[in-house]
This record gives structure tokens, C-alpha cells and sequence, in this order.
């Protein structure tokens, strides 16, 4: 069981310790990387825009003046697209170990239009559940290697919207809300079913789910070419400012259920009052706790990607 006395904004060192963050050049992914990098991490942020990825590199740089060039790397990285996916694993699975995962990146407002990607996938559900699904698979002997950890991050939407998946692809059916709060329901249900596998496998990696509550841009520190909201969009958001917290904030669940040592693979971390607080251990929403939803996930992933999690061979890999 994790401890309770934990605070988001004094970490423990994390000298020695490398993660790769997904969709890392903004929102939730920079800021949970800036808190990595204060505590000593190294990271590889990941993007599918290198200028956006270099703009990012440069703030960290700048608000974190202490950090060695070394702890701060970039990596090509479109979790919409599969080949995208298999170049960034091949190039990050080159590392001798990888203690953490953050699979983060993700559309939170879907077109209007149900489109699909290059490898004939529904838009959404590429990008925010099966490009992870690919990159979590592909490395999980280097994981393993380091005795490692994988997060994947859901939302509150899941405990207000019932939607069962079994059209995951939506070739019926498509609102914009509903490839949103599916692909969270696929996201969490496949985080908890991920460590169930890797449990009776025995493999050494652990599978943790964080939800980062209400966290909105018009409520987070501004930042050049990271965060720069309009001051319409301030005054909007600060309105909300009861229930909402800032994108600093919602990386702290994240963070926790990245790190902290105490936490058990196959938890459900998020805000204390659910949109908004500090990280505390909470209960997912029924549907992403319903195993026979999650193996139906799971084979329509493998199905989606072509990629069959190497279990027995990670679970053969020595620390």
C-alpha cells in the first residue's frame, strides 16, 4: 500500500532513473517531464513535431536551469501511426534499462468526423490506446530489464459515461464524446489487464493507471510555445477554478503513480476530490475493472496492431 504523507512538489531523488514520456511537448506530458527532470530523472520526451519537441526541450531548459543536457532527450514519436511506433521503440529499446513508461499522449477533443489513420485504424482510438498498446509491448523486455513500470493514463469521464467498447473502431455510431470516453475505457481496462498478464507471467514490470482529474490550460502556468492561452480562455477557465486545477497539478497523479515505490502495479491513482488535489489511491470505474471487457480489448489490440506482448521472454530477463 502506498504511503499517504507523499508531496507532489518535493520528489525523491531520482538520480540514476530513466523515463520515457509520451506526447511530452505539452500539457500534462511537459509538465509531468519537468517534474521528473527537477528530481534527477533523465527522460525522453516524445512528440510527433520536432519543432514543437525542440521548443519543449528549450523550457525545461530554461525553468530548469540545474538540469544536465543529458537528462533531457527527444524522440520522433506519432502513437497514431504503427511504423511511427516501431521506429521510436527500436531506437528507445537500444537503452540498457528504462525504469518507467508514461503513456500519455493522446487526442482529448476528437473531430467531429470519424477518420481513420494510415494503418486503417479509427483516429482516436489509434493514437490514444493502440500506439501505447504497440509502444508498451515493444518495450517490455528493456522495462523488464530495470524492473520497470508502465502508466496509463485514464479519465473521470469513465465513471460518468457507461460506454462498453464492443465496437472499439466505432464504424458505427461515431460522436466525437464517445471516441473520446471509449478510448478511456479501453486506455484503463487494458492498464489493469496488462498487469494481470504480466502478474501471471512473472514478469518484473509492473501496470499502475493515473487519471490526472479537471485540468485545464486557462488554469496552468504559461509557458512559451507550451502553454500559451488566450486571455479569453483564462477567464473561461478560471471561472471553473472550484472544480478545475491546472495541467502542473493533474501531472501530479501521474508522477506518483510513476515513481513511488510503495504503489502496487494494477492501482487506480487520480486528485483527491476526483477533478482536482493532491495524487490518492481511488476505485476505476466498474466497466474498466470487468476482466471480460479487457480480454476483449486486449485481443482487439493485438488484432489492431499486429503486436503480441513477448511476456515469456521478458519474464526471462534478469534485473
Amino acid at each position: 500500500m502506498a504511503r499517504e504523507r507523499w508531496d507532489p512538489e518535493l520528489l525523491p531523488d531520482l538520480s540514476g532513473r530513466s523515463y520515457l514520456v509520451t506526447g511530452a511537448n505539452a500539457g500534462l506530458g511537459y509538465f509531468a517531464t519537468e517534474q521528473l527532470v527537477r528530481a534527477g530523472a533523465g527522460v525522453v520526451m516524445t512528440g510527433r513535431s520536432p519543432n514543437r519537441l525542440a521548443t519543449a526541450r528549450a523550457a525545461l531548459h530554461r525553468r530548469v536551469p540545474d538540469a544536465e543536457p543529458w537528462q533531457i532527450e527527444t524522440l520522433l514519436l506519432d502513437t497514431s501511426n504503427l511504423g511511427s511506433v516501431r521506429a521510436a521503440a527500436a531506437t528507445a529499446g537500444m537503452r540498457r534499462r528504462l525504469d518507467g513508461l508514461l503513456l500519455n499522449a493522446g487526442i482529448v477533443h476528437p473531430p467531429r468526423e470519424r477518420r481513420t489513420t494510415a494503418d486503417g485504424n479509427e483516429l482516436v482510438l489509434a493514437t490514444n490506446v493502440l500506439g501505447h498498446f504497440a509502444l508498451a509491448g515493444a518495450l517490455l523486455t528493456t522495462l523488464a530489464a530495470g524492473g520497470g513500470r508502465m502508466v496509463w493514463v485514464g479519465s473521470v469521464s469513465t465513471s460518468l459515461w457507461r460506454y462498453d467498447p464492443i465496437d472499439p473502431q466505432l464504424a458505427e455510431g461515431y460522436t466525437a464524446w464517445r471516441a473520446y470516453v471509449q478510448s478511456k475505457v479501453a486506455t484503463t481496462a487494458l492498464g489493469f489487464a496488462a498487469d494481470r498478464h504480466l502478474r501471471e507471467a512473472g514478469v518484473g514490470v509492473s501496470s499502475v493507471v493515473a487519471h490526472p482529474g479537471y485540468a485545464i490550460r486557462g488554469r496552468t502556468p504559461g509557458i512559451l510555445g507550451v502553454n500559451e492561452p488566450s486571455r479569453g480562455k483564462r477567464f473561461v477557465d478560471n471561472l471553473q477554478s472550484p472544480i478545475a486545477q491546472s495541467k502542473e497539478h493533474g501531472a501530479w497523479p501521474l508522477v506518483r503513480a510513476l515513481v513511488d515505490p510503495a504503489i502496487e502495479g494494477g492501482e487506480y491513482w487520480g486528485p483527491r476530490w476526483v477533478t482536482h488535489g493532491e495524487p490518492r489511491r481511488q476505485t476505476a470505474a466498474a466497466i474498466t475493472r470487468d476482466d471480460e471487457v479487457a480480454e476483449r480489448l486486449w485481443h482487439a489490440a493485438e488484432d489492431a496492431t499486429g503486436v503480441r506482448w513477448p511476456l515469456a521472454k521478458a519474464a526471462r530477463v534478469r534485473r
